[in-house]
């Protein structure tokens, strides 16, 4: 397993370990680092996409009926005046 070990580290493509087989602070940031930038940019394609678009514009729409719903069940909770 050794000569795997610095196979992958040669290559750069696998994590980097220390002697006691414990990943390094570097490899593991770098990563954390290029799952975040993944998806980030998947983030961003799908909101350039015109599906995308349509769900985020479903889920304001939702939201705003929600806000409105919650504004006429408390308006009928309010003891009546008068």
């Amino acid at each position: 397993m050794p000569d795997e070990e610095s196979a992958s580290t040669s290559t750069g493509g696998g994590p980097e370990y220390d002697d006691a087989g414990v990943p390094t602070f570097e490899s593991v940031r770098d990563q954390i680092e290029a799952r975040y930038a993944t998806a980030q940019g998947a983030a961003e394609l799908d909101a350039e996409t015109a599906e995308g678009r349509s769900v985020d514009e479903q889920y304001e729409e939702r939201q705003r009926a929600a806000a409105e719903r919650l504004a006429q069940i408390r308006e009928s909770m309010r003891p009546e005046e008068g």
